[in-house]
């Protein structure tokens, strides 16, 4: 019984496999199973939005920019001293040797001429030492008859300078002018008929952070490379000068690329390449760029004149924190904080006096000093501005006749006041809400510090023995009561600070220290 239940299942069992073996020839003759047919599958192929190219834009300005080359005269012992690697020692071997051979190789690789005797024996007769390659870097044309615009720093030290086209065509090229206040330079080559393809500045204001730009230049000598990437700021204050407002990007740019445009996708200049932040050397992601509006001002009148005149207004000035405000009544930290006008300046002849706060230009709210001295020098010589000043607890304009920013200068503001040297005082008193030891000065003006405490607000602002203090809230001191007699009144004004012009061998500023509200 069993059995036959058994024989039966075993047959049943025999009748499916039979009936699956015959679907799958059916299958078989039908077509290719599904799992069998992705090993003969298209190869991958997304269907996927493409990034817009900048093949387009690098086309139509490549043309335009250039290399530079910059060459310097050496003096005869330093061409003996051969410190670009054919050492004298190298001299005295045999014309067929490979070590001097190999040397010689590498010397006209570098540009350093094939006629180096010749050379030497040249320079010797007329004294003035042979042309030897310094530096190089970017540039690109403004102009179709051959005005190019890089950095100062790219060709401050050279004699000579020769320019290199995308097509590889080297031309020799003049310095027309050059501005180291804001690291630009214009040079000039012959254009002999020739019409060169030159590109127009960009309105950097409608530059927004995030938008794509190109960077193209002569890295490391590798002329013709570009790179691209997007604004990662504006404003940026590097401490490189006055009038730092540099855009930064993230396209990678290197050593070379210096005085090379910034392209939007327009191929427009949107900004000069003109430094980078990095520890190795190489690019890490941080570079910065003279923005275009700065640059064409700067650009036009090197092309007309060679120099740059500037505003200048005469005065040296500091920040406004939020301390000084407070001790002055300010509503809050802005503007300018005159520490002192030089004398004879044009700011000091309208009667702009230190404690004074430069609030405005006609009309126009200052932020701080840097925009103060980017407006000033923006400016022409000669011209008559409203400037409007915080004194006094209230607001007042005078009106300044601005004179011309002097060569020497480097910054349009300038301290002429001279420092006083420490003078240990005949007598002492303490004022200990400041954390202060002061004593009259030998030479009658101001007070001298004499001790600071450690622990005090005036330490930690970098207040110093040896130092003077020469007004407190505008008002001149000559003795510690003087001091006190000002900070009393501050008291009653329900101030809660008081602004201390601090004199030092370093020149004078102005600090805000606190004061007993009690």
């Amino acid at each position: 019984m069993f059995r036959n239940i058994k024989d039966t299942l075993s047959r049943s069992t025999a009748m499916k496999a039979s009936a699956v073996a015959g679907l799958a020839v059916a299958a078989l003759a039908m077509g290719v199973p599904a799992e069998v047919s992705r090993s003969y599958a298209d190869a991958v192929n997304v269907q996927a939005p493409q990034v817009p190219s900048f093949a387009n834009v690098v086309d139509a300005v490549s043309p335009a920019v250039v290399s530079v080359r910059v060459e310097s005269r050496v003096n005869a012992a330093a061409d003996e001293d051969d410190s670009f690697g054919l050492g004298r020692g190298f001299d005295d071997l045999p014309d067929d040797h490979p070590l001097k051979k190999f040397f010689r190789q590498f010397e006209q690789q570098q540009g350093r001429g094939p006629q180096r005797g010749q050379n030497q024996q040249k320079n010797s007769e007329d004294g003035k030492g042979r042309l030897r390659p310094v530096a190089q870097g970017s540039g690109f044309f403004v102009s179709e008859d051959g005005y190019i615009v890089t950095n100062n720093h790219v060709v401050s030290d050279g004699a000579a300078f020769v320019v290199v086209l995308n097509d590889g065509t080297e031309l020799d090229a003049k310095l027309v002018g050059k501005d180291s206040r804001t690291d630009l330079a214009v040079l000039k080559v012959d254009a002999k008929g020739k019409k060169f393809t030159y590109v127009g500045w960009a309105d950097d204001t409608k530059v927004r952070v995030g938008d794509w730009v190109v960077a193209v230049g002569n890295p490391f000598g590798l002329g013709g490379t570009v790179t691209a990437g997007i604004v990662s700021a504006r404003g940026r204050d590097i401490h490189s000068g006055p009038y730092d407002d540099y855009i930064q990007i993230d396209a990678p740019v290197n050593k070379g690329n210096s005085g090379g445009p910034t392209f939007n996708l327009n191929g427009q200049v949107v900004g000069i390449n003109t430094a980078i932040f990095s520890q190795s050397g190489g690019s890490v992601g941080i570079a910065f760029a003279i923005p275009a509006t700065t640059a064409k001002d700067v650009v036009t009148d090197l092309i007309k004149t060679g120099t740059v005149s500037r505003g200048w207004l005469g005065v040296q000035i500091q920040p406004v924190t939020k301390d000084i405000a407070e001790s002055l009544g300010l509503s809050e930290a802005s503007g300018a904080l005159v520490v002192s006008p030089q004398d004879g300046s044009p700011g000091q002849k309208a009667g702009i006096k230190n404690g004074d706060v430069v609030t405005a230009v006609n009309g126009d709210p200052v932020k701080d000093p840097r925009d103060l001295a980017r407006r000033i020098g923006a400016m022409q010589p000669g011209a008559k501005v409203e400037v409007s000043i915080w004194r006094g607890g209230k607001s007042q304009s005078v009106t300044v006749e601005l004179g011309t920013l002097p060569a020497d200068q480097n910054q349009a503001s300038n301290d002429d006041s001279q420092p006083s040297q420490p003078q240990q005082p005949s007598s002492e008193k303490a004022l200990a809400d400041l954390g202060l030891t002061v004593g009259p000065a030998d030479d009658g003006k101001g007070v001298a510090i004499t001790a600071v405490d450690p622990d005090s607000d005036a330490a930690d602002k970098g207040v110093k023995e040896g130092e003077k203090i020469t007004s407190v809230n505008n008002q001149q001191v000559s003795s510690a009561s003087d001091i006190v007699k000002v900070i009393e009144q501050a008291k009653k004004d329900g101030r809660t600070r008081a602004l201390f012009q601090i004199q030092s061998d370093d020149g004078s500023r102005f600090v805000a220290l606190p004061i007993n509200a009690g």
